[in-house]
C-alpha cells in the first residue's frame, strides 16, 4: 500500500511540475506584432464580406419591383 502512494504522490509532482512549467513558459512568450495586423485583417475581410453581401441582398430584392431602374 505504502508503494501505491509513493507512486501516485510521484506522478501527482510530476504532472503539477509540468503543468507549472509550461505555464511558465507560455508567460514568457510575448506577443508577436503580426498577431495585431492579422487581426486588422480579418476585420477587414469580414467588413467587406458583409458590406457585399448586403448590397448583393439589395440588389435581389430590387430585381423583382416593377420600374426598379
Amino acid at each position: 500500500m505504502t508503494t501505491i502512494l509513493v507512486v501516485v504522490a510521484a506522478v501527482a509532482l510530476l504532472v503539477t511540475a509540468v503543468v507549472g512549467y509550461v505555464s511558465w513558459r507560455d508567460r514568457q512568450r510575448s506577443i508577436p506584432d503580426e498577431d495585431g495586423t492579422a487581426a486588422r485583417d480579418a476585420e477587414s475581410r469580414r467588413h467587406r464580406y458583409e458590406t457585399q453581401r448586403h448590397a448583393s441582398q439589395h440588389h435581389t430584392l430590387r430585381r423583382d419591383e416593377p420600374n426598379s431602374m
